[in-house]
């Protein structure tokens, strides 16, 4: 099994937070992993993205030019790394603030209304979680429990009263994805 990842968005969005985790749960399944962020000096608004692989053998360098997965939360990022997806690979837009289609047809695409999700949930930071339950339905690359385990990991103690939260945003974005499969 090998998942060669980019996730992309603006500073704020949580694509590097949702990377990291992926990367975690990954190393909690015993599983090869590595997580390479990328973003400007602005940080909240500028560009921000990373790479993150998770393969049951060695990764032979955390480099990515072309992905099985592209996660793309805003549309510079759609419009940036669509052409990143592998042939066969899926293609993830955030359909909340994106207003263009995807133009490729040898990829899957899920729209997922991440902004939507995570006003459903009245928290407007859930919405990155939203986007990797979406993945997670798709690709099952690591299992939920272990990214719960990775993001109580990453808040500590005293802000896990917040997991309940981010599970429902993950299981809303998993639902999304069910939803367009039928």
């Amino acid at each position: 099994m090998l998942w060669t990842n980019i996730f992309a968005g603006f500073g704020g969005q949580g694509v590097l937070l949702i990377g990291q985790l992926l990367a975690y749960a990954g190393m909690y399944e015993g599983k090869n992993v590595s997580w390479l962020p990328s973003y400007g000096p602005e940080m909240r608004g500028g560009t921000a993205n990373c790479s993150v692989v998770v393969s049951d053998d060695p990764i032979a360098s955390p480099c990515i030019n072309m992905a099985n997965c592209v996660i793309a939360m805003n549309r510079p990022s759609l419009d940036k790394f669509e052409q990143n997806v592998l042939p066969g690979g899926k293609l993830f837009i955030n359909s909340s603030i994106i207003d263009k289609k995807a133009t490729r047809t040898d990829i899957d695409v899920y729209y997922v209304p991440c902004n939507e999700i995570a006003d459903s949930l009245n928290n407007p930071k859930v919405g990155n979680m939203a986007m990797l339950g979406a993945y997670l339905e798709a690709t099952k690359a690591v299992d939920s429990k272990s990214v719960l385990d990775a993001l109580l990991y990453k808040l500590g103690e005293k802000k896990a009263h917040l997991i309940p939260l981010n599970e429902q945003a993950i299981e809303l974005g998993k639902q999304s994805v069910r939803d367009q499969i039928k």
